[in-house]
């Protein structure tokens, strides 16, 4: 039995670091479709952390996005600027502004979305079988 512990904790050791390799090759890629979308990485962050069904104070995007309330004031600035999310007053707390996603943000939320969930090249040399496999394995893992 103590062998097999061993055995699991070595493999989940080692596919965590995969996941991690996996990550960290398509920093590039995010950086790219941030680009394409003429977005900074931060700002395209902050648009798939909001919810157009959801407007949520902006202080929770300030912690969906592990930053400090003020970077998230320039954040949101920018956004704004562009069409893509408004503030509004909370109903509950005029002090507090939440944060809207406006009909042209949720479009290219739905847009920048779908092409984020475009799998990166060394998904796409797995056999489809492989690949359901591996997302099997990781809603089980998430607990799906």
């Amino acid at each position: 039995m103590c062998g097999m512990e061993t055995l699991n904790r070595t493999a989940a050791s080692e596919a965590w670091g995969l996941i991690a390799e996996l990550f960290t090759s398509q920093r590039t890629r995010f950086l790219a479709i941030a680009s394409e979308f003429d977005l900074a990485p931060a700002q395209l962050g902050a648009l798939k952390a909001l919810d157009p069904e959801n407007p949520i104070p902006m202080r929770d995007l300030a912690l969906a996005l592990a930053c400090d309330n003020s970077n998230v004031t320039g954040i949101v600035d920018c956004l704004e600027n562009r069409g893509l999310v408004e503030r509004s007053p909370s109903a509950s707390d005029r002090r507090v502004k939440m944060l809207v996603v406006t009909p042209e943000g949720a479009e290219l939320r739905a847009r920048v979305k779908q092409r984020m969930e475009e799998p990166p090249e060394p998904l796409k040399v797995l056999s489809e079988d492989e690949q359901v496999v591996l997302r099997d394995l990781l809603r089980k893992a998430l607990a799906r």
